[in-house]
């Protein structure tokens, strides 16, 4: 390589880099929507960063021996990740770059006076492309890394929102209404509340849930502590079964669901009733259960001991049969309320005929001393039969018959 030529040609591309930087900064502006207007960039920081950048690259061709300061590309890398431009467009700046500046060495080569530089420019010009892959290399480490800090603290950010809608405290004076405003929830569509227990300590239980419900149009915001994963959804009355959906293809836990409600004031109650659901599935394996959107269900659950109490009092002597007769009783009895009160119907859940619904009725009023006829009797049936449902164990009957009567 003739040292002198190429020494003179890179000296000459300085004296031009005031010009080259215009050019390639007008260039970009008209090449690349993103930088088309300042909405992202400013025109003036965008030029700054060309004029940085071109200088380094002439820079280290002029030193080839010399390490690289990239601190250039680093800070450019960061700063567009943090002002949110896309990675694509930030790389074509350098490349629109570094093919200008190759084209005004081409340019000048031809018409050197002096034999060797078009041979010399040749030689330097794996060098170029290397320095311009280097580049390219750090600014793009520099983005990712500032990328995922960023993602980390919107996702801190989210959760303490989503936390404050849990517990329904004031952040800042700020309500829960400005919570629901800054993390995307609808303020005039319908909400739910999602709670999983966690697999391990603060392992999460439902992966990738808030991405697979945003490709549905369906916002979320979540929380993980080191039991429960939980989440404040916001949908359409219309989307709920897509989110039961999802819901089953990702849960590896027992989730509970809450049933829809409109205010974000009423997200602690609706995170009580998800986690009721939860704690009523049956523990050690993976299930999805909503909870019943009756307000007795939802009454019963505000406080499940004195629920177990009223269903001992008056389901007791159902509760103390032998678990094959007791399963068969008390599955009736859902049955025939989830029927609203038609045998027939209840026959057809069951998969018998009215007569045996009948027969088993009779057998709990027996049991019971109470009748279905009467109304203070029948209210006394209906929420022990509700307080059962929602704390397993003595008397379980699995899943409500209203659940999979379809």
């Amino acid at each position: 390589m003739n040292d002198t030529v190429l020494t003179e040609l890179l000296a000459w591309a300085g004296t031009r880099l005031p010009r080259l930087i215009d050019d390639v900064h007008a260039a970009v502006c008209d090449r690349i929507d993103l930088y088309r207007d300042e909405k992202i960039v400013p025109r003036e920081e965008l030029h700054r960063s060309i004029a940085v950048n071109l200088r380094f690259v002439v820079g280290a061709l002029a030193a080839p021996d010399t390490p690289p300061d990239l601190a250039a590309p680093t800070e450019t890398g960061s700063r567009r990740a943090h002002q949110g431009a896309p990675l694509p467009e930030v790389l074509q700046v350098y490349r629109i770059g570094c093919a200008m500046l190759w084209d005004l060495l081409v340019g000048r080569a031809r018409e050197y006076p002096e034999p060797g530089a078009l041979d010399a420019l040749v030689e330097v010009a794996g060098l170029l492309w290397q320095v311009n892959d280097e580049h390219a290399v750090r600014l793009t480490e520099a983005y990712r890394a500032a990328s995922r800090e960023l993602f980390a603290a919107r996702q801190r950010r989210r959760s303490a929102l989503a936390e404050a809608l849990f517990t329904g405290q004031r952040v800042f004076n700020a309500g829960p209404w400005e919570a629901g405003k800054l993390l995307g929830l609808s303020l005039d569509g319908q909400l739910a509340v999602v709670a999983a227990e966690t697999r391990g300590l603060a392992e999460e239980s439902l992966p990738g849930i808030e991405q697979r419900l945003a490709r549905l149009g369906i916002v979320s915001a979540w929380q993980l502590t080191p039991t429960l994963q939980a989440g404040v959804v916001s949908l359409r009355e219309e989307q709920h079964d897509a989110l039961m959906a999802v819901l089953w293809d990702v849960a590896v836990t027992r989730t509970g669901v809450s049933p829809l409600y409109r205010s974000l004031t009423e997200t602690p109650r609706a995170l009580h009733l998800a986690r009721t659901a939860l704690a009523g599935l049956p523990p050690g394996k993976p299930d999805v259960r909503a909870f019943s959107p009756s307000p007795l269900a939802a009454f019963v659950a505000h406080d499940p001991d004195e629920g177990g109490r009223l269903a001992d009092e008056v389901l007791g002597a159902v509760l103390d049969l032998p678990a094959e007769e007791r399963e068969v009783l008390l599955e009736t009895l859902h049955a025939y309320f989830a029927a609203g009160g038609s045998a027939e119907h209840a026959g057809r859940i069951l998969h018998c005929h009215a007569n045996t619904v009948r027969y088993r009725l009779r057998r709990i009023r027996e049991l019971t001393g109470r009748s279905l006829l009467d109304p203070r009797a029948l209210a006394e049936l209906v929420t022990a039969a509700q307080a059962l449902r929602l704390k397993p164990g003595r008397g379980h009957t699995g899943t409500p018959p209203e659940e999979n009567e379809d």
